[in-house]
């Protein structure tokens, strides 16, 4: 890992950590944070980190490709992740190569409170924030094959 991927220590953070990080701010700081160089940063830690957190035992029977439209980028476009499941492993790429079961569509606000724990993905749905192409039934199972960090409890 280079100096630049490892940029704020997202490299040495715990999961929980993290998400205890995206709880304690704002909206706009997170929109902040997202409209830089941290943006690159911070979605190719979270994409890198999936692996760890697949619930193995409900994936195992899971064949499927995800992808990840993360919105707004500061040019107009949109950054792009692919995940793949099959017999219980996950991987991950932004160079997506294979057609999807189901596309996610979100801008970075609600897909930092959506990874982080602060929001559920069928609120997001609900409230227009995230946008699904393709199986919608398999969409709202997803969130189960996935192990969600939460912040951890103060000692």
């Amino acid at each position: 890992m280079n100096e630049q991927q490892d940029a704020g220590g997202f490299g040495e953070a715990s999961a929980e950590d993290l998400a205890a990080m995206a709880a304690s701010v704002s909206d706009e700081q997170i929109a902040e944070g997202m409209n830089g160089p941290g943006r690159e940063i911070a979605l190719n830690e979270i994409f890198r980190r999936m692996a760890e957190h697949l619930n193995e035992d409900r994936a195992k029977s899971t064949d499927a490709v995800i992808h990840f439209k993360i919105l707004d980028r500061p040019d107009g476009g949109y950054d792009h992740y692919e995940v793949v499941l099959a017999s219980g492993e996950c991987t991950v790429s932004n160079e997506p190569a294979h057609e999807p079961r189901v596309t996610l569509k979100i801008a970075p606000v609600p897909f930092i409170k959506l990874v982080s724990g602060r929001e559920s993905g069928p609120t997001l749905f609900m409230t227009g924030k995230l946008k699904i192409e393709g199986d919608l039934m398999f969409a709202s199972q997803m969130t189960s094959l996935f192990r969600i960090p939460r912040p951890a409890a103060p000692a």
